[in-house]
């Protein structure tokens, strides 16, 4: 049964404690292979919960906001682990750990965005526990990774006891916390292009300090000519309940030759893109007020990239 260590300070006694949070009983088993843990999760589907990074699960489970009735340690899955590029795309396994993405000469080379943006994804020690799938299946609106694979038109590969399913990173968030993998699917792989050399990226993100939840944030891949954008991706994060796409934006610069004037339009166009929530972090007016800087900014990025 899983337990919750309680660590006891000198000076500590039980009289002083008004009140202990610590996560429900619960069963604990260690999967020795994918097919075991595909087994299991067949078996509880729903009841269960994942153990690979646990940097989210273990405070949802510490305040009782989860309560699995088993928890899958996924850990020992070696062939989830892997970073490789075959056939112009890279495929990185869902045991991935943040801190091995960010260093992946791999990653580096071909998906810049994904480099750029990795040092923003919470604090070392999160990075050095935390997973690259753990990030794209716990789907949080104010992660940096679920806006990135959508901007370069990854595959999520999610796999049960009857095979594997891949859905696009376009389909696969559906809204806060919620994604299109059932409940006794397994991710564990995302497949994504590798950048083709005419195509340039940009991360850009605001938060309270490095590290933090973003208040604001935005992943843009764009093919550039000439001064002309032949084609974007605008995605936005911690504005909605999703990554969402800035289609009115795009619109506005497909096809056109870049000037401040057509950057004016792009920004002026997200307040029909966008409808960004009111949480802890600030009101959505600010909150569309902080992505019109940051679209000013990756889009004239962009084009000095391009032109570089």
């Amino acid at each position: 049964m899983g337990a919750c260590a309680f660590f006891r300070p000198a000076g500590w006694h039980q009289d002083n404690v008004v009140g202990t949070v610590k996560a429900p009983k619960f069963q604990y088993v260690r999967a020795e292979s994918l097919d075991q843990a595909l087994e299991f999760l067949d078996r509880y589907a729903e009841d269960a919960r994942i153990l690979a990074g646990g940097q989210s699960l273990m405070p949802t489970l510490n305040m009782r906001l989860s309560q699995p009735d088993i928890l899958i340690d996924i850990n020992r899955l070696e062939a989830l682990k892997r970073i490789s590029a075959e056939e112009g795309h890279v495929r990185i396994g869902a045991l991935a750990r943040h801190a091995e993405v960010l260093s992946s000469p791999i990653v580096a080379r071909d998906l810049p965005l994904i480099a750029e943006a990795m040092p923003h994804v919470a604090h070392v020690a999160v990075r050095n526990r935390g997973t690259f799938g753990g990030s794209i299946a716990l789907a949080d609106p104010a992660a940096e990774l679920p806006a990135c694979v959508v901007a370069l038109g990854a595959t999520i590969v999610v796999q049960n006891v009857e095979g594997r399913r891949e859905i696009p990173a376009t389909d696969y968030f559906e809204g806060l916390y919620e994604t299109q993998r059932r409940a006794n699917e397994l991710l564990v792989e995302v497949r994504i292009p590798v950048e083709k050399p005419e195509t340039v990226s940009v991360f850009m993100e605001l938060s309270r300090r490095h590290g933090d939840f973003a208040i604001a944030g935005l992943a843009c891949h764009a093919r550039i000519k000439d001064n002309v954008v032949a084609d974007a991706q605008l995605v936005y994060f911690a504005s909605e309940d999703k990554p969402t796409l800035g289609v009115r934006a795009m619109a506005a610069i497909v096809g056109k030759s870049w000037s401040e004037e057509i950057r004016e339009v792009a920004v002026g166009e997200l307040s029909d893109d966008l409808n960004p929530m009111a949480n802890l972090q600030g009101s959505p007016a600010m909150k569309l007020h902080l992505q019109r800087v940051l679209t000013g900014r990756a889009l004239d990025a962009a084009i000095a990239r391009a032109a570089a």
